[in-house]
């Protein structure tokens, strides 16, 4: 019953007959995928039974050479204890035989896989290298073959692509260092310019003018500048012996000059006052004499008036005083007037 139920197989319908007819095409596939299974069944059936019968035949075969060697050798009458001593002897070399052989096999079957894994290494490697970051990978597998030369970089960057937009540190620092030498040069500069040297002409206002020049810094205050005009002006003038810088007041184009300005603020600014330009301390012809011009701006500047500032609170009411208030950097001075009239303007 057992071989009939492993040996067993369905008859083939075939595909002509009523059964085939009617399924056509679809049974002919069928029939041939189900050829196909039944001949890999018998094949795998096949192996395993080779498999099997592999171990007895080996074992017969050695068995086979054992008995004929010790029939060779136990000829004539033998006690037991020498039977057995004989058959022992005989027995060693064929376990030492397979055992070398099975050693042998073992050391070849490892040099096939070390072969192999190293195949998929190197095939890794070379898939690797064709991207950008193949090299941030690390292989696990370095253990294959440690007499290896470290692999040759083969990833590089493209020079032609633009990386400007992206964050460089060492173009970040190059930078911050250039900033920082720009800004120190600048600064140097400033500072030199600061310690040159400049001529103001003044007119001390009384009522009436008294011109006179003074030199000073560029980097000095209006306070230092009227500081320097009262002890120039106390050896003429006696009432200013017993005041201070403070007590006095400099008017430059209508504009009352503030004491914590630096005239290098006024040439740096370029600033406009309401009759002329304020960064101008030389004298050319008086902006308020002879035929003017509308169509150009000019650079003429008249003499700042050093005054003192009770007698402008005393007559602030009166030409020319009424027309001056406190300069405001902020406030714009673009067009130049005298008496309520405009002077000249700047063409564009």
């Amino acid at each position: 019953m057992g071989d009939f139920q492993a040996n067993f197989k369905r008859p083939d319908a075939g595909i002509r007959t009523v059964e085939g007819n009617v399924a056509g095409s679809r049974a002919a596939q069928f029939e041939r995928k189900r050829q196909l299974d039944q001949e890999a069944f018998l094949a795998r059936k096949q192996q395993i039974s080779n498999s099997q019968r592999a171990p007895a035949l080996l074992d017969s075969k050695f068995a086979g050479g054992t008995t004929k060697d010790t029939a060779v050798e136990t000829i004539g009458l033998l006690s037991a204890e020498e039977f057995k001593a004989i058959e022992e002897k005989r027995s060693q070399p064929v376990e030492q035989e397979v055992i070398t052989e099975t050693e042998e096999e073992r050391k070849l079957r490892e040099k096939k896989e070390k072969k192999e894994r190293k195949k998929k290494k190197n095939l890794k490697k070379k898939m690797l290298s064709t991207l950008s970051f193949g090299q941030e990978f690390d292989d696990d597998d370095n253990n294959f073959d440690d007499n290896a030369e470290p692999p040759t970089r083969l990833v590089k960057k493209d020079p032609s692509v633009d990386t400007s937009f992206l964050p460089d540190r060492h173009r970040e620092e190059e930078a911050e260092k250039e900033k920082k030498r720009l800004e120190k040069e600048w600064k140097e500069k400033q500072e030199a310019m600061k310690q040159q040297h400049l001529e103001i002409i003044y007119s001390y206002w009384d009522g009436s003018g008294h011109r006179r020049n003074v030199v000073c810094k560029k980097g000095d205050t209006i306070g230092d500048f009227l500081e320097q005009v009262r002890l120039d002006l106390a050896k003429e003038f006696k009432e200013l012996a017993n005041i201070s810088a403070d007590a006095l007041i400099y008017v430059k184009e209508d504009l009352i000059i503030p004491q914590d300005m630096t005239f290098y603020d006024l040439i740096a600014t370029k600033a406009r006052g309401k009759s002329g330009p304020l960064f101008h301390f030389d004298v050319h012809d008086d902006v308020r004499i002879g035929a003017i011009d509308s169509r150009v701006e000019k650079d003429e500047s008249h003499p700042g008036k050093v005054v003192e500032r009770r007698w402008y609170e005393r007559n602030k009411h009166i030409f020319p005083a009424s027309r001056w208030e406190v300069y405001d950097p902020r406030k714009e001075y673009g067009k130049y007037t005298i008496g309520g009239g405009i002077v000249n303007r700047k063409e564009k």
